[in-house]
């Protein structure tokens, strides 16, 4: 079977909607055509110019990255820099760049869990989940129509909470209306009021398939004009947001799951406050730079935060409440490029998908 690029994205974007991305982040189709054909992806935490010319020399021409090579815009491309050097070399060799970014990091089964998973965490959760990214859809269907429209709007991706699908609150009412001249009811008549029983139907969907939703519910509805109104809801949504927090399959030692930590994601060096004589469990985690969320470790009663990119005096905010750790925002993130080809050879199993080769960790140790 034929893909072309835009198949790629489309099942990534269901996946991780860049709805879900931070505001200053780029995520989504840097360079390339949507309408090409996919011969070959190659998967990777940054895109340079050594990981496009693995491109060409493994006639690939989709590279998927979990970091934008482009954060701002460009004005010109005249080669000054390695950015400017990697979108000419892309573009020239008809090489198409995709990032997928934060919003990859705030999904369930995203980069934080793939960090748990490599450090053996048990019930990984989102440490702090998103709200403002849940809407509410309400409305009035005729009796005999409200499975077949309801049934729709399930398929349009309407009523999930968590592990659960197919949710609704229905409720019988009185509908009252009177067509006016020029309209052509579905049931009643033109110049009569009428009275019809409907359901009140209340539907939960995340706000970015708030035009689908819709466009599902005017086309399945049998009304002519359809009745519905749309609210943002504040409950925050339990399986989008940043970080992750889960326990140890048994307590260990500060030192003991440094040790673990060092061994199990690969690092030469860990950054850390200092150990204290009790025993860990329960962990939060969170790749790239994310001291943010230091206070919702602390506040979810983690023993230790593993994450990257801490500055020196952010340290001194531990206060001694939690083991924090700094690991490296490439050590942290380097696993993405596993789960960005499990996700696409899962998925896309006739197209050759490689792990880049290259190291682009910008940083060395001695």
């Amino acid at each position: 079977m034929v893909y072309l690029i835009k198949d790629i994205i489309s099942y990534l974007e269901n996946l991780a909607p860049t709805a879900y991305q931070e505001s200053y982040d780029n995520a989504g189709l840097i360079v390339g055509n949507p309408l090409a054909e996919v011969n070959g992806i190659i998967c990777s935490l940054d895109v340079t110019e050594e990981v496009v010319q693995e491109a060409i020399e493994k006639k690939c021409n989709l590279i998927v990255a979990h970091h934008p090579i482009v954060f701002r815009g460009l004005k010109r491309l005249t080669g000054k820099d390695y950015i400017e050097r990697t979108v000419i070399a892309a573009i020239k060799n008809d090489i198409a760049i995709y990032a997928i970014h934060t919003n990859l990091d705030a999904v369930s089964q995203g980069v934080n869990h793939k960090i748990a998973e490599k450090i053996g965490l048990l019930k990984p959760q989102i440490l702090a989940p998103k709200k403002g990214i849940i809407s509410k859809l309400t409305t009035f269907i005729p009796k005999g129509n409200v499975d077949e429209v309801v049934e729709e709007l399930y398929a349009a991706g309407a009523g999930n909470i968590g592990n659960y699908s197919n949710c609704s609150f229905r409720s019988e009412g009185i509908g009252s209306f009177l067509p006016k001249e020029g309209a052509k009811p579905t049931l009643g008549e033109k110049g009569a009021l009428s009275a019809i029983e409907e359901t009140k139907v209340e539907l939960i969907f995340p706000s970015h398939l708030e035009n689908k939703i819709i466009n599902t519910l005017k086309t399945a509805h049998p009304y002519e004009e359809v009745a519905y109104y749309l609210q943002i809801l504040e409950n925050k949504n339990q399986e989008v947001g940043s970080g992750m927090v889960g326990t140890l399959p048994e307590p260990l030692s500060g030192k003991d799951f440094l040790l673990h930590l060092k061994a199990s994601m690969g690092l030469q060096v860990i950054k850390h406050t200092a150990i204290s004589n009790k025993k860990v469990s329960k962990i939060a985690i969170c790749g790239g730079a994310g001291i943010f969320l230091l206070s919702h470790a602390k506040s979810a009663g983690a023993d230790v935060f593993v994450t990257a990119d801490i500055k020196y005096h952010e340290f001194f905010d531990a206060e001694k409440d939690i083991l924090l750790t700094d690991i490296g925002h490439y050590e942290s993130e380097i696993y993405t490029k596993e789960l960005l080809k499990d996700i696409l050879s899962g998925k896309f199993s006739n197209i050759a998908t490689y792990l880049t080769n290259v190291i682009t960790n910008p940083i060395s140790y001695l």
